[in-house]
């Protein structure tokens, strides 16, 4: 059963919260396999696979409202932190909370565990950091050895963990590794072995280490999984439960994921103890993004039309979603024929091809990226001014999830949609 935590404030004991809490059953799953049935359709919104989806949802002009600024209960000065972790904190640039750390954070340095709903660009990663960053520095002063392990579904998403690591945790002597497909096992094994605080990885790489006898999680306890509802997406669930299996069982487990499915919610009820639930969710999509489709008739049409969108005045910064990994690169290099600044990521790619692309659509060196969804999931992505669904997405769900990388921060979005005509 999810709990709502409260205590007395003080400068530095245990500041009081209201805020509500979920109850759930406290009964467990039997089995963790599901598998996902596809609906068939019939009639003019036909699908191959995925659901029926009626292409009038994807229109809807947008209600642009000025974004408030929220204001934090805490300042991170309030955070009974090392002073150490404060100047990192500082040099970051973190001046206020947002409303993920400042409802998160102090129930994690309790020790409690956590069920958090948010998006990705909510400044989640820091909710977690820095109170586990600053759980290692006091068990290491215990002469304790334990380790902090942090599942993501995505390469991208666990590079750019591990990068924020760094930052908070630079001055203390502590180390990670970063666990992922696509780049050399060998210096990942050298470096477990000449021992980490901090495991970061994706499941399939974490499982394979633990499988050759190399990463030990016996004394992990502390376990974050980051965007979960996104890794049952794309196939993880036996991974992930295999690894939990393989922490120590007195352990703190914190679960972030944008939305509260059948299967993330078994998954809480099995491993979560007397959860916190905090929620930073708001509504469906965002007011800010103006949604329309565009109705073509054949691929040169289509193609036409992409280009006239992408040469508007205010088209400065676009994400492209393609369905097939093939499409990806046939897009890519057609709009590079035509003079753009694009760069194209799926799977397929090498991780340092991967990371490369990202960094320059990151930096502006490239304005359209071009992805499928399992590569650009988990994304971080400031000032998308468009997303553009050039194949219809599978599922609304997934419509939900890639227009969100537009509209952040309060800033106005677009999100088109080619359907047939």
């Amino acid at each position: 059963m999810y709990k709502s935590h409260s205590g007395a404030p003080s400068k530095f004991g245990r500041p009081k919260f209201a805020y509500k809490a979920k109850k759930f059953n406290n009964s467990r799953p039997s089995s963790f396999l599901a598998s996902r049935s596809f609906k068939k359709s019939r009639g003019g919104n036909k699908r191959s696979r995925g659901e029926r989806i009626d292409f009038s949802r994807f229109v809807k002009k947008n209600i642009y409202v000025e974004e408030k600024p929220y204001v934090s209960k805490y300042t991170f000065a309030d955070f009974p932190f090392n002073p150490q972790l404060h100047k990192n904190i500082t040099r970051a640039g973190f001046i206020n909370p947002r409303p993920i750390q400042d409802k998160a954070m102090l129930v994690v340095m309790e020790g409690k565990d956590v069920f958090g709903m948010a998006n990705t660009g909510t400044g989640k990663t820091a909710a977690f950091l820095l109170p586990l960053i600053e759980k290692i520095v006091k068990t290491k002063g215990q002469n304790k050895r334990e380790t902090v392990l942090i599942m993501a579904p995505t390469r991208e998403l666990a590079l750019q963990i591990e990068a924020d690591f760094k930052n908070l945790a630079f001055g203390f002597g502590m180390f990670s590794v970063a666990c992922v497909g696509g780049l050399p096992i060998m210096k990942q094994i050298r470096e477990i072995k000449m021992g980490v605080s901090f495991v970061i990885g994706t499941p399939g790489r974490l499982r394979d280490l633990i499988d050759k006898k190399v990463l030990d999680l016996s004394t992990c306890h502390s376990i974050v999984l980051d965007e979960a509802d996104r890794m049952l997406d794309m196939g993880f669930r036996d991974d992930m439960v295999y690894i939990i299996g393989k922490t120590n069982k007195e352990r703190q487990t914190l679960f972030f994921s944008a939305t509260l499915s059948p299967e993330i919610k078994k998954l809480t009820e099995h491993y979560l103890k007397n959860p916190v639930f905090v929620s930073v969710i708001s509504g469906e999509t965002l007011k800010n993004i103006n949604q329309d489709v565009i109705r073509v008739r054949s691929k040169e049409e289509k193609l036409e039309k992409l280009h006239n969108v992408l040469k508007q005045e205010g088209s400065d910064k676009i994400l492209i979603f393609r369905e097939m990994k093939h499409s990806v690169d046939t897009l890519t290099k057609e709009l590079g024929q035509m003079g753009f600044r694009v760069g194209g990521i799926h799977g397929d790619k090498r991780s340092r091809e991967r990371i490369r692309i990202l960094d320059s659509f990151k930096k502006d060196r490239i304005n359209i990226l071009i992805a499928t969804d399992v590569a650009a999931r988990g994304l971080d992505i400031p000032d998308v001014t468009h997303v553009i669904n050039y194949d219809v997405p599978q599922t609304y769900d997934t419509y939900i999830h890639r227009i969100g990388r537009t509209g952040r921060s309060g800033k106005k979005g677009t999100a088109l949609t080619f359907v047939p005509a």
